[in-house]
C-alpha cells in the first residue's frame, strides 16, 4: 500500500512470472493489455458447477495513454558532449532528481521512450507524508480518516488523513520544472551502458549513444540496468483495481477503507472461501462520492504471487455481496509489486532510485512517498561530487552516493522490514486478522512510523515488543512459530552488514 499498500505506489511492473497472462515492458511500469483477460469471461470449477467469473470486466473500456501537451527541449546528440547526468526513466523517482540536479546547475539529460506520458497508477498516501515534502497541492482528493474492518464484528478507525495523488498536475509539476532548470529529454529506451573510467556510454534504441559521467537508473522494477548478485525471490504484492461509477456503495464517503479483511462474501462458493482463506485478500476503496469509487481487490504478499484472474473473482463475489452495482468503469489497473529480495550489488558503477534500488517497503508494498523523499538524498549527494570541485568521478563517485542512499540504519530498517514480509508470508486470513488486530491497536506514533518508513532498528524493537504485547495469546503463538526462523536470519544479516 503507499502507504500499507500503495505509496502505494502502485507500481504496475511485472517480472516475467509464470501464471501471468503476458509479458510486460523491461523499461518501464506499464499498463497491462490483455484483452482475453479483460473482456472473456473466464470459468472455474466449483464441484460439478461452473461458475462465470464476471461480466463486470467487460465493461472496462478500452486502455488509453495520456499525455501532456508539451514541447520538451531534446537531448541533441550532434554536440557530443559528456551530460553531468543521465537520468534512465520518467517516472516520479527520475523526475525528481533530474529536476534537483538540473537545479543546482548541472546537466542532465533524462532518456525514456514516453516522456509526456500521464503516471497510469492510482497513488494513495498518508496526507502526512506529502505535507513534509511540501505537495499538497499534489493530492485530488483527501479523506479525514480510513477505517480498517479486521471482520465482520471488528472495525478499526483510523485517525490519519489519506490522499489519492492527482497523478496528472504532479506529473505536469515535476516536468515544468524540469523544463524550467534545463533538464534535455531523449525520447528512446536505453539497451545497455558501457563504462570507461570517467565517462559512461548509453547505447540507445534509436542508435543514438549519450555521454554521461554518471547514470541513474529509475525504471522500476526492470532492473535493466543495476545489477544483482544474489537470487532474486520476493514476494509479490498483486492488485487488481477499477475506478468506477455505481449505483450506490456502502461505505462512508469521509473515511478511505484501507483494509476490508471480511470474507462472508463467499460463503456461497466455499472452493473460492477456501482459498481466501489460506492466501487472503482484501478491498481497498477510495469513496469520491456515493456514486463514484476507487475499488481494489489486494494480496498483500504471497510467494508466488496470487493469479491475477483468482483476485478478479473475488472481487466480483465481494462487489456483489455488498450490493454495489456497476454501471461503468472509467479505468481498470492491474499491479503487481516485487517486495523484498536483496538489495543491489554496493556499490556499483549505475546508480538507482525506487524500485530498481530495492526501496519498495517489503512489509506493506508502499514506495511513492519513500522515493520522494529520497530524491533530494541522491540529488545533494550528485551536486557535492559532480559540481564543480568535481572531487569524486566514476566508480568512487557512485560508491559514495550509493552509501549516501543506503546507508546503515536504512540497511538496517529494511532487514526488519523483510523479517515482517517473511511473518505475512505465512500468515492465513484468520492470523493476518488477528495480526492487524494487534497492529492497529499500537500507539500512533508506532503503526504510523512503520507504515511510512520513518522507524529505525531501536523503535522498530519496541515497535516488535509492543505489537507482540499487544497480540493475542493464538496471535503470539503464530507470530512465534512463523517468526522464529526469519528472526534468526535477519540477525545474521544485521552482524554480517558492515559498513
Amino acid at each position: 500500500m503507499d502507504t500499507l499498500l500503495k505509496s502505494h505506489n502502485r507500481l504496475e511492473f511485472l517480472p516475467q512470472l509464470h501464471w501471468f497472462p503476458e509479458k510486460v515492458s523491461n523499461i518501464k511500469p506499464t499498463k497491462v493489455q490483455n484483452q482475453e483477460l479483460r473482456f472473456c469471461s473466464k470459468r472455474r470449477r466449483n464441484g460439478g458447477v461452473q461458475v462465470r467469473s464476471s461480466a463486470l470486466l467487460e465493461l472496462v473500456p478500452e486502455a488509453k495513454k495520456e499525455n501532456l501537451e508539451y514541447d520538451l527541449p531534446m537531448y541533441d546528440p550532434s554536440k557530443g558532449l559528456v551530460t553531468d547526468l543521465a537520468v534512465v526513466g520518467g517516472g516520479p523517482a527520475g523526475l525528481a532528481v533530474a529536476q534537483q540536479v538540473a537545479e543546482a546547475g548541472l546537466s542532465v539529460c533524462l532518456i525514456d521512450p514516453s516522456p509526456k506520458l500521464i503516471f497510469p497508477n492510482n497513488y494513495g498516501v498518508w496526507v502526512d507524508e506529502f505535507e513534509a515534502m511540501n505537495l499538497l497541492d499534489c493530492l485530488d482528493t483527501t479523506w479525514p480518516g480510513a477505517v480498517v474492518y479486521v471482520n465482520d464484528n471488528t472495525k478499526k478507525d483510523l485517525d490519519r488523513p489519506y490522499g489519492r495523488v492527482n497523478r496528472k498536475y504532479l506529473k505536469s509539476k515535476m516536468l515544468q520544472k524540469c523544463m524550467t532548470n534545463g533538464v534535455k529529454f531523449h525520447q528512446t529506451k536505453v539497451i545497455k551502458v558501457i563504462h570507461e573510467e570517467d565517462k559512461s556510454l548509453l547505447i540507445c534504441k534509436d542508435g543514438v549513444t549519450i555521454k554521461a559521467a554518471t547514470v541513474l537508473d529509475a525504471t522500476g522494477f526492470s532492473r535493466s540496468l543495476v545489477q544483482y548478485d544474489k537470487p532474486y525471490n520476493p514476494g509479490y504484492q498483486v492488485a487488481y483495481g477499477i475506478l468506477a461509477e455505481v449505483e450506490d456503495h456502502p461505505f462512508d464517503i469521509d473515511k478511505m477503507v484501507f483494509m476490508d479483511w471480511r470474507d462472508s462474501h463467499l460463503n456461497i462458493n466455499l472452493d473460492l472461501k477456501e482459498r481466501n482463506s489460506k492466501i487472503p485478500t482484501f478491498l481497498y476503496a477510495m469513496p469520491f462520492s456515493a456514486n463514484r469509487i476507487f475499488l481494489e481487490e489486494t494480496s498483500l504478499v504471497a510467494r508466488p504471487g496470487l493469479p491475477l484472474e483468482d483476485i478478479q473473482e473475488r472481487m466480483v463475489a465481494r462487489l456483489k455481496h455488498l450490493g454495489i452495482r456497476v454501471k461503468s468503469i472509467e479505468e481498470d489497473e492491474h499491479c503487481v509489486i516485487p517486495m523484498g529480495g536483496p538489495l543491489p550489488v554496493f556499490p556499483q558503477r549505475v546508480l538507482g532510485i525506487g524500485g530498481t534500488a530495492g526501496m519498495v517497503h517489503p512489509s506493506t508494498g508502499y514506495m511513492v512517498a519513500r522515493t520522494l523523499a529520497a530524491a533530494p538524498i541522491v540529488a545533494n549527494s550528485l551536486v557535492r561530487y559532480l559540481g564543480s570541485n568535481r572531487s569524486l568521478i566514476g566508480n568512487e563517485l557512485s560508491a559514495q552516493v550509493w552509501r549516501d542512499l543506503w546507508p546503515k540504519e536504512r540497511r538496517r530498517q529494511r532487514e526488519f522490514f523483510c523479517f515482517g514480509m517473511d511473518i505475512l508470508l505465512k500468515l492465513d486470513l484468520a492470523a493476518t486478522r488477528r495480526f492487524f488486530d494487534a497492529f492497529f491497536d499500537l500507539e500512533p506514533h508506532y503503526w504510523h512510523g512503520f507504515l511510512s518508513s520513518r522507524l529505525f532498528l531501536p523503535e522498530l524493537i519496541v515497535f516488535g515488543l509492543s505489537l507482540f504485547a499487544h497480540a493475542s495469546n493464538t496471535s503470539r503463538i503464530e507470530i512465534m512459530a512463523n517468526g522464529t526462523l526469519p528472526l534468526v536470519s535477519m540477525i545474521n544479516n544485521l552482524i554480517k552488514d558492515r559498513d
